[in-house]
């Protein structure tokens, strides 16, 4: 409840009746202050008067007057320049480090607003807002939209900025890693992000000349090329096709010259999984895709239109796995040609994402502008959420609404943070239920 103190007096949701300090003074807020979400007091720079005198500092908030010795306020120098604490019961005096007695105003949450919170944060619909959604106006849906798909931009630049130090400074190394990890779909995410940073792809480029060594190094850094990794169903095939120790002997070879360790087969998943999304599929598709110069930082930045990044990411797999799934596990033949729409759902979660990363870094608008009007020339995805959110009668057309509509879920409803949601504000402030 404090956090939804803390609401009422950044909104300034306030009585109509006179404010006073807990010693009869009246108080009148002209400004709340900047709120603070990190160490120090909660809200900076609040502009108060306090029986007629104008005090500009700060304002600190708790439910009970005691807790600010219970935080150690009183023993901290940071908070000697709090002009007002603001508190839903006053049960004591507060004393600052420096010994003076603060001014304390007591701030009673309204019965209606603490009944709105309390059914956000309790209601079993999902989302519990839904019932205000039909009424919002245009303008504070495009708005709160627009804020939502900066904001998962944002989020995923600093994904990639972690990927860069990881691979010591180098973006075209973090490039392929955050590829590699959209090529896992959800579900073998992690595994390719461990893959891909295992790829010494310095070790690669000498010889890229020459796909089956590639093959050979990126199913082997995978574990794959153990025989261990293959069902004992399909061990004996395996073997006796050839193809299997074929790779696996010439990864031995590479692994020696370059000094290699695999990692272990067991983080990839292959239950509830197509086989088209089988990991030995999605890294044939990879070792086309980098055989194909295809698959660096540099030719995507060249791309100037949707089309040209749908045939950069087109790719298709080695001889041996248009007839396989798996080592040993012959199936129909197919070009397992990447789709149209995984073309488009790795255009959403790397190259968007990669663009508006690398415009931030250089300080360059025309790379993140281009993200922007990449997301709003694509169609929305189509999954859970998406359908979730169109049930409560939001418009989601672009992949830019249902980006900023993923966000929403599992940044905001998903946490139950909705004071800091702009629909969970208009549902608190209209008081619909």
């Amino acid at each position: 409840m404090e956090e939804l103190l803390h609401y009422v007096w950044k909104h300034k949701l306030l009585p109509l009746t006179e404010l006073q300090t807990t010693d009869g003074r009246v108080i009148e807020i002209l400004d709340p202050g900047l709120y603070n979400r990190n160490a120090g007091p909660d809200f900076f720079n609040a502009k108060v008067k306090i029986g007629g005198t104008l005090w500009v500092g700060n304002v600190e908030i708790h439910m009970k007057s005691s807790d600010w010795y219970r935080h150690g306020h009183d023993r901290d120098a940071h908070y000697n320049n709090v002009v007002l604490h603001v508190v839903a019961l006053a049960d004591m005096e507060a004393k600052t480090q420096d010994g003076n007695y603060l001014p304390q105003m007591v701030l009673q949450i309204p019965q209606p607003l603490k009944d709105n919170y309390e059914e956000l944060l309790h209601n079993d619909q999902y989302p519990p807002c839904y019932r205000i959604i039909p009424d919002l106006t245009r303008l504070t849906v495009h708005s709160w939209m627009a804020a939502l798909q900066t904001e998962r931009l944002e989020q995923k630049t600093e994904a990639i900025q972690r990927r860069v130090d990881q691979c010591d400074g180098s973006w075209e190394d973090a490039y392929f890693v955050t590829l590699a990890r959209n090529y896992g779909f959800g579900i073998n995410g992690e595994a390719f992000e461990q893959w891909a940073l295992n790829v010494p792809l310095r070790a690669v480029g000498k010889h890229r000349d020459d796909l089956f060594q590639i093959e050979a190094i990126f199913m082997g850094q995978a574990g794959l090329l153990q025989l261990e990794s293959i069902p004992e169903r399909y061990q004996a095939d395996a073997l006796n096709e050839g193809y299997f120790a074929k790779l696996r002997n010439e990864y031995l070879y590479l692994a020696h010259k370059f000094t290699l360790t695999p990692m272990s087969y067991e983080p990839w998943q292959f239950l509830r999984l197509r086989p088209q999304n089988f990991p030995h599929i999605r890294i044939a598709q990879l070792a086309n895709l980098y055989y194909e110069r295809k698959a660096g930082l540099s030719v995507l930045l060249e791309c100037e239109t949707l089309e040209q990044l749908r045939q950069l990411l087109q790719t298709h797999v080695t001889p041996y796995w248009e007839t396989h799934f798996l080592f040993g596990a012959e199936s129909p033949q197919s070009s397992k040609k990447t789709s149209i729409s995984s073309a488009n759902l790795l255009i959403i979660n790397t190259a968007i994402p990669m663009l508006f990363a690398v415009g931030r870094h250089r300080q360059n608008e025309k790379y993140c502008d281009r993200a922007f009007d990449f997301l709003e020339q694509l169609k929305a995805e189509d999954n859970h959420i998406i359908r979730m959110w169109k049930a409560c009668g939001l418009e989601v057309n672009t992949a830019g609404d249902s980006q900023a509509l993923i966000q929403l879920k599992k940044q905001y409803c998903d946490k139950r943070d909705c004071l800091r949601c702009r629909i969970g504000y208009e549902y608190l402030r209209k008081g619909e239920r």
